[in-house]
């Protein structure tokens, strides 16, 4: 089941985190919330040409950096591949299919929080879960595959 997304508009989550509402961030971000997937910087910078072709790619990356120092989207690594972009601000986590590159949302129970235990006097501020294997329609085609 997918993780709700928070559907802000531009102006609410821009008035929301304090940063300067530019075209360029207004562009950026309704480019990432028109698709529900985890793109990386160079994959927003070819959504955001389409509608905005004097655009360049120094300046996606500077949007998508305001945007994340600003808590509007979140910037999601997985060991050594290009940073990927998610605008699900709802807690989650993220599943890497290592066959398809795929990433998928995966939504929390609230009691996983509750269950790890930090040092004493520890103030967590940003914790992340990433799980990696293999996604089910990956699954699938190598099941097919081998028959």
């Amino acid at each position: 089941m997918p993780t709700p997304i928070s559907h802000e508009t531009s102006h609410e989550a821009m008035t929301r985190s304090g940063i300067r509402l530019t075209p360029q961030r207004r562009h950026v971000y309704e480019s990432l919330m028109a698709t529900p997937d985890h793109p990386t910087a160079l994959e927003v910078f070819m959504r955001a040409k389409k509608g905005m072709p004097s655009i360049s790619l120094a300046t996606v990356y500077n949007c998508l950096d305001a945007l994340t120092e600003g808590g509007v989207i979140r910037q999601v690594n997985c060991e050594r591949a290009s940073s990927r972009y998610c605008p699900n601000l709802v807690p989650h986590g993220h599943f890497f299919c290592k066959e398809c590159g795929a990433v998928f949302d995966i939504p929390l129970k609230p009691s996983l929080e509750a269950s790890w235990e930090v040092p004493s006097g520890t103030l967590v501020s940003h914790a992340e879960l990433n799980l990696r294997g293999t996604c089910g329609s990956c699954t699938q085609r190598f099941k097919t595959s081998k028959l």
